[in-house]
């Protein structure tokens, strides 16, 4: 588990493709060394990823297809900046909301503006996503947790203030951009419990 709240900005050292699935090589010297060890759980840009192989600075993570097909990962160049995040422990604080690392979508930037010293950022969900945002949840991009500001149709609205703009990659992302989306997790169990006969 994660809780949105970015702890520091790694970059992309190298993808490889392997038998139709992906190797990412990942500088994470910003994490701290205890939090990045062989078999953690680390967010990449919002997925959850397993340490697979330590490196100096960094580690190895394998990527699956299905990962790669809700994803951005499959663009991801050697160089490309991400938010990080190390799994949540016991005692840490839980400042943004609860995050499972399992990306739902991709949703694009379709608008961006000045809001006094914030950004306000609108985005467009994918088919059948939209159903789960809510007024004043909860959402994560790229691995931020945001709260959102509205909601219509399958486009939703943001706000980013200076510290977040200043810390994350969401600060140089541009209208077209493709961005992991995880809607909140409880609105998935709350569907699913809506539907069940049991």
């Amino acid at each position: 588990m994660f809780t949105g709240i970015v702890q520091c900005m790694g970059s992309i050292r190298a993808v490889e493709a392997r038998g139709g699935d992906l190797r990412l090589d990942i500088d994470a010297a910003c994490i701290d060394a205890a939090r990045r060890q062989l078999g953690d759980s680390v967010a990449i840009a919002g997925v959850c990823l397993t340490v697979a192989e330590l490196k100096p600075h960094g580690f190895i993570a394998d990527v699956s297809r299905e990962t790669l097909q809700h994803t951005t990962i499959g663009e991801w160049r050697a160089g490309a900046r991400v938010n990080l995040e190390p799994a949540l422990r016991a005692g840490d604080a839980l400042g943004g909301h609860m995050v499972s690392g399992h990306v739902d979508g991709r949703a694009e930037l379709v608008a961006r503006s000045g809001d006094a010293r914030s950004q306000r950022l609108r985005f467009r969900a994918p088919p059948g996503l939209e159903r789960y945002i809510a007024r004043k949840g909860s959402v994560t991009l790229d691995g931020v947790s945001l709260t959102v500001n509205e909601v219509e149709g399958r486009e939703f609205g943001v706000n980013l203030i200076p510290h977040t703009l200043e810390v994350t990659t969401l600060g140089q992302a541009t209208p077209g951009a493709m961005l992991n989306l995880e809607i909140d997790l409880m609105a998935r169990y709350v569907e699913r419990l809506q539907n069940s006969n049991l």
